[in-house]
This record gives C-alpha cells, structure tokens and sequence, in this order.
C-alpha cells in the first residue's frame, strides 16, 4: 500500500488523500454501531465512549478474517452532530497512527436507532 498526500491538495486532517492498493484480498466491514457483543449500547450520548466501542467492533471484525485496523484503507464515518468532532477525532487516535487511512464523514440527520451517535463502515486490504 502507498500513502501520499499531493501537496496540490490542502494538508489532511486525520486521514490521507490517497491510498493505492495493488491487487490483495479486499474486505468490506459494514457499518458497526456502538452495540456490545450482547446487544447493549455502549456511552449513551457520549461520543467518545460510542466511537471507541465503533472501532473495538471494527477490530473483530476484521480479526475474523484475519485482519486487523492497520489493514483498513478506507473509512467512511456518520456521525449525528458534527459538532462533536474533536470527541471522534480522539477516540480515532487511539487506534489510528500514520499513516493514515482514507476517510469520508458525514454528519446524517439520524442513524437506525434514536439513541446511536455514530457508525463506521471499513475497507481493509490485506496485503
């Protein structure tokens, strides 16, 4: 895998511009909210608590099939309040170095149940 941030393009802010994959098995994570492995949420109405759980779902995931974050290439965050931010960016941090993956966010108007703040949805490449 190749990081590179075009310095034609703004500097990034917590993720790379591009990633380039050469042909590896490609896996897709659906979307993983901040539900423990019995079903109950996780830090209501904390984003923090909500993202770390987002991403220690993501985690096992992944290790199902023999994988792990630092394959992820690309992610794409929703978010219900943007306002939020700098909560996500640090519970990201604790699991993300550089470089970086690939990453859109979103803020959306709800996610599937009233109560959930976030979902991340993952692309892994495992080289």
């Amino acid at each position: 895998m190749k990081h590179s941030n075009p310095p034609a393009l703004h500097p990034p802010t917590g993720y790379s511009h591009v990633v380039e994959v050469v042909a590896r098995r490609t896996l897709y994570v659906s979307g993983q909210i901040a539900l423990d492995a019995e079903g109950r949420l996780v830090g209501p109405d904390d984003l923090h608590a909500q993202t770390t759980q987002v991403f220690e779902n993501l985690r096992t995931a992944l290790a199902a099939s023999e994988s792990g974050l630092r394959d992820v290439v690309k992610l794409t965050v929703f978010v219900s309040d943007m306002s939020r931010l700098a909560a996500f960016r640090e519970a990201r941090d604790r699991f993300f170095s550089a470089p970086l993956p690939a990453c859109s966010l979103v803020e959306v108007s709800r996610l599937a149940r009233p109560d959930l703040l976030i979902e991340i949805e993952a692309v892994a490449v495992v080289e």
